[in-house]
This record gives structure tokens, sequence and C-alpha cells, in this order.
């Protein structure tokens, strides 16, 4: 199932939770751009350096947790999960993940990874790119204002603060290079289901993310 969204828009949480209900794996994607661009930034690759960059993707490894998830990030056999996570990173992580050799090189992973079907992959071009041909592809929406208030509260901040208002500043940036960027941008597949989250609570939201999967695959029967 291709799970897509723009970022902070609950893809992470809500296809996690969603997984284990189903018993399905889950894949965040943006992990292994994640750690691209952590090894980029930890050894002074620039982000221009499309070989250099390209050279980091084959050390990248991501690892099951106790739940099926592959949500654990392995650098030379060494966890670097929480590294991947830092502002640091989201402030790069959309330079590298337009460029197209990068793009390209994670491809084929990643569709190793749903070769064997059930799963929840979620991204920002799995309905439109690496599963095309998905069973069913959901993309979850919110508004930019909400998810900054989400990601300030996700790291302990005041939501109504100067940090908050300069987390909206990069999500803005963040969807406008996501959005614009020449290869597989950021955008909802033209037959996918769209959620819009704003108003939900996570719970509700992977109700009915549940429940498109389940009727998917009832008519999959």
């Amino acid at each position: 199932m291709a799970l897509d969204g723009p970022a902070s828009s609950g893809k992470s949480s809500v296809g996690a939770a969603a997984a284990l209900k189903l018993g399905y794996r889950f894949c965040d994607t943006g992990l292994l751009y994640r750690a691209v661009t952590w090894l980029s930034v930890d050894r002074g690759v620039d982000p221009d350096d499309v070989a250099g960059l390209v050279t980091l993707v084959d050390e990248v490894e991501l690892a099951e947790d106790e739940h099926r998830r592959l949500n654990r990030v392995l650098i030379d056999g060494i966890e670097r999960t929480a590294e991947v996570r830092t502002p640091a990173v989201d402030e790069r992580v959309s330079a590298v993940s337009r460029v197209t050799q990068v793009r390209a090189a994670l491809l084929e992973r990643q569709r190793r990874l749903a070769a064997d079907g059930g799963i929840v992959m979620a991204g920002r071009d799995i309905g439109t790119v690496v599963l095309p041909d998905a069973d069913l592809k959901i993309y979850l929406d919110a508004s930019a204002e909400e998810r900054a208030r989400r990601r300030a509260l996700e790291r302990g901040l005041d939501p109504n603060g100067p940090e908050a208002a300069e987390i909206l500043d990069q999500l803005h940036r963040r969807d406008d290079l996501d959005r614009n960027r020449p290869v597989a941008p950021l955008r909802a597949a033209d037959d996918a289901v769209v959620i819009a989250t704003d108003d939900n609570v996570v719970e509700d939201t992977v109700a009915t993310v549940v429940a498109a999967i389940q009727a998917a695959a009832e008519t999959g029967r």
C-alpha cells in the first residue's frame, strides 16, 4: 500500500499504526533520504556533489524493530536513527532528495522492500513513482500551519512561539522544493484516496486508513 503526503502530515505515525493493526510491515522511505543526508553532512559531501551523494546510498541500511517496522537506520552497523531526525537534516534533506541520481539509486531498493507485499510504504512519490501499480494509494494532507503545530509539539516547543514560526517557514520552503522538483514531485496520484487530517486525531485517521486497506483487500479477492 502506498501512503504519500507532505512533511509532518502524519504518514509515519499513521502508517506504522495501521500496519501494526493489520499485521503488515511498515517502511517510511523518507528515512532513506534522511540517512543519505545525514551521511552527507557527516562526511562533508556537498549537495551539488552528485557522484559523492550516490556513493553514500550503499552505506545505508534499514532494519526492522519488534513490530516489523523498518524504522531503524544502520550505517556501518551502527544505529543512527536519532541522528537522521535532527533539524540539521530537516534543512538539507529536500536538496538531497531532489537529486535525480540519488532517487534512482534508492528506487530499486524501495521496490525490493515492497516486492513481497503485506507492507505499508510511506513517502512522497510512492503512489506516483515507486509503486505506481499499488493495490491502494492514499494521500494524507494537512495545512502547513497544522503540520508546524504538530512538529513543534513533538519537539516540546510552544506551538505559538517563535521556534514554531521558524518550523512553519521551513515547512513552506520544503513544500515548495518537494512540489516543484523536476523529478518525482510531491503530488497525489490520480487514483489516490485523499484524506485531509487537519481536524482529525491520529486514531481517527488510522481507523480510516485501516478501513480503506481492508476494503481494497476485499475487492482484490
